[in-house]
């Protein structure tokens, strides 16, 4: 492996570290096993609805791969959620999937469902009452809060379209910023249950327009929620901005729809994905915020600090390792394929571009693969013009095409000679204009 002129001692090691050439006695750091989620610590995690909603979405994915075990335990513990609060709906949905597989005691409860309903029948009843008398009343905080209350009924009982339709009207009502902020905060929260994230992009712009009213922990939940919609869209560069800006204040505020543990992960791997290596630098491993969430989950930590060290083999270990559970995310999983091809086209691209030749069983060795497996993905990356580089498929090493830099070299003394000479002739031709008193005046005006 052949390097430029400025390549440094360093690098070469570096390289050597990441295969088994070299350095075998480099102190690695522990790999983090692939361990099967425990889905009672995932579940602490959050509150609220996204609780249910995380468990049942993991107990889907756990029957697609035929892992009952793990079914079961989200499906117990979504059903034991469930009844604390008043979604008879959700209840009879759960009772389903479990099928009699966890004994009586979760098979369906149709007292506690038909009592549930008909105190539900006799609250509506009640806040229709309620609202009606003050919009007689025209007391634009008495029907703002009515609004809100239906929101909440609504939101309780599952009926998200319903919930967010009630959350919107009372803008109309809204005399103080505060008020706005709550009213988009509550739209925010039922638009990310829907999956809704246009919504969400929309009122936290709104809500950011009063910044003199917003508390940390408010513009925490926002730059979260902002994050999540960026992510949603696929604008990966955008939405690890926003969860980088997230502040520690932000704690176990938000659990009703992220967790710190999310903030660290899907920041992480957005940033690896698309940041070029002095973001990474200043922007994940110097920022002190996020190292505090990066701490949370010291997999993403070792992850990030490993590819930001070209110690790719490592790297690529923990992403390994992390997969199955990222899988398994109800915001992540379809990202998840996506975010790990440019992670790795970027490992490839960075290990690649200090070198003018690259020995390719060396950097096979490196990244864990076959020879013949990273050609092809060589030739994807060339052919796309992320690398500017040929293939020696014979002698197996990647040339780079560096360009001519004795003929640059030449250029440039060329073009400093012509600038030279054009300057010494502007100061000859100003030393004589002054010798010969020759000045351009402008005439007087008669």
């Amino acid at each position: 492996m052949e390097g430029d002129d400025e390549t440094s001692g360093s690098m070469i090691d570096e390289i050597y570290a990441n295969g088994d050439g070299g350095d075998n006695n480099r102190t690695r750091k522990p790999i983090f096993s692939g361990d099967q989620l425990d889905i009672e610590v995932y579940a602490s995690l959050y509150t609220g609805r996204t609780k249910i909603m995380r468990l049942l979405f993991l107990a889907d994915r756990c029957a697609e791969k035929n892992n009952t075990t793990m079914q079961l335990d989200a499906l117990r513990i979504a059903h034991d959620e469930i009844k604390k609060g008043e979604n008879t709906q959700l209840f009879r949905e759960v009772v389903q999937k479990i099928d009699g597989r966890l004994g009586p005691d979760y098979d369906m409860d149709v007292a506690w469902a038909e009592n549930v309903d008909r105190r539900a029948e006799q609250k509506k009843e009640k806040l229709e009452n309620e609202l009606n008398a003050y919009r007689t009343n025209l007391i634009k905080e008495s029907i703002r809060m009515g609004y809100n209350d239906f929101g909440d009924f609504y939101y309780s009982h599952g009926q998200l379209g319903d919930a967010f339709k009630s959350y919107a009207r009372t803008r109309d009502y809204c005399t103080t910023s505060k008020h706005i902020i709550h009213m988009c905060m509550s739209a925010i929260l039922v638009s990310i249950e829907m999956g809704q994230f246009t919504h969400v992009t929309s009122y936290v712009g709104k809500a950011e327009q009063a910044p003199e009213s917003l508390d940390l922990i408010t513009v925490a939940k926002l730059r979260c929620a902002a994050g999540l919609a960026n992510l949603e869209a696929k604008k990966y560069k955008l939405a690890a901005r926003k969860f980088l800006e997230i502040g520690s204040e932000l704690g176990s505020h938000y659990n009703e729809v992220i967790a710190s543990q999310d903030v660290a992960t899907y920041g992480g791997l957005c940033a690896l994905a698309t940041f070029d290596r002095s973001e990474l630098k200043s922007k994940v491993i110097d920022n002190i915020n996020f190292r505090n969430f990066l701490e949370l989950v010291p997999e993403v930590r070792e992850l990030v600090n490993d590819f930001y060290s070209s110690h790719y083999a490592s790297c690529l270990e923990y992403l390994g390792n992390l997969k199955a559970n990222l899988l398994l995310d109800i915001h992540l999983h379809d990202h998840v394929e996506t975010l790990y091809d440019q992670i790795r086209h970027k490992a490839l691209i960075q290990y690649t571009h200090p070198f003018v030749s690259v020995d390719l069983n060396m950097m096979a060795n490196a990244f864990k693969t076959s020879v013949t497996g990273l050609e092809k993905e060589l030739e994807a990356l060339i052919t796309d013009n992320q690398i500017q580089a040929r293939i020696d498929s014979h002698n197996k090493i990647l040339y780079a095409r560096h360009a001519d830099q004795r003929n640059a070299t030449f250029q440039r003394v060329l073009e400093t000679g012509r600038v030279f000479d054009r300057n010494v002739r502007d100061m000859l031709l100003r030393s004589n204009l002054i010798k010969h008193e020759h000045n351009l005046r402008a005439s007087r005006k008669l």
